[in-house]
């Protein structure tokens, strides 16, 4: 088997919308081959999103709350019911060959799974799965979510980790459409402000142990990796 190489897109705080939108270019170069797997990690702006199965009464507050507290409202095409994104929160999208490890999408969310419980090992965290409810738990609260998207075994979306999230946004939905549980973040499991790129470091470090990387190489844009695809294009790679 060849050298597998993962790229890291670094980023701040961005719009969803527009990172929605260059999830699919970078699919696209992923599914025809002139790009290697990606990792793309950052944090949102507000916004709450609705997956497939997701329903509108999950969300408590009305259009015009949303204008107001100035959260933006997106149905998307990943998996799952209603989450919410925003700063302190690290959201991480894997775009990866799937197939080129096994094709077995259950193993896929459960290895996710385990790249955020090994991270929250290191902070002396034990985090857990509750059976039949994709995500990681800490004492019966969630403290990450999960949805994603397959197409022709290449991923998009992924995992929403909360760090210094500000927990009240997710009392104005039913997080993940689960009544029952609540919401946790580090800060709130520690009782102090975390690093972010802290994380960030710790959390590639597990994603490149469980999907089994030789390489790695990591951006702070956007604009590097539709520059490094151009010049592979360029050279006929």
């Amino acid at each position: 088997m060849k050298d597998r190489e993962l790229k890291v897109i670094n980023l701040k705080i961005e719009p969803y919308k527009k990172i929605w939108d260059y999830q699919y270019q970078i699919q696209n170069l992923r599914l025809n081959g002139k790009i290697s797997d990606v990792l793309i990690l950052l944090e949102h702006s507000h916004v709450y999103t609705l997956g497939k199965v997701a329903k509108r009464e999950h969300l408590l507050i009305n259009p015009q709350k949303l204008t107001e507290e100035k959260i933006d409202l997106f149905e998307i095409d990943r998996g799952g019911d209603i989450t919410y994104h925003g700063p302190g929160q690290i959201v991480g999208y894997p775009i990866i060959k799937l197939d080129d490890l096994y094709q077995d999408l259950h193993r896929y969310l459960r290895e996710l799974e385990e790249v955020i419980i090994l991270t929250l090992k290191e902070y002396g965290v034990d985090a857990y799965r509750i059976p039949g409810l994709t995500g990681v738990w800490v004492k019966d609260e969630k403290i990450a979510a999960i949805g994603i998207k397959i197409t022709r075994w290449v991923t998009m979306h992924g995992f929403a980790f909360n760090i210094n999230t500000d927990l009240s946004y997710f009392h104005k939905i039913i997080p993940c459409g689960i009544k029952d549980k609540g919401v946790t973040s580090l800060q709130k499991i520690l009782g102090r402000e975390i690093d972010i790129e802290e994380v960030k470091k710790i959390l590639v470090k597990n994603f490149v142990l469980i999907f089994k990387y030789d390489e790695i190489e990591t951006l702070y844009s956007l604009e590097e990796i539709l520059s490094h695809t151009t010049e592979k294009i360029s050279e006929g790679i």
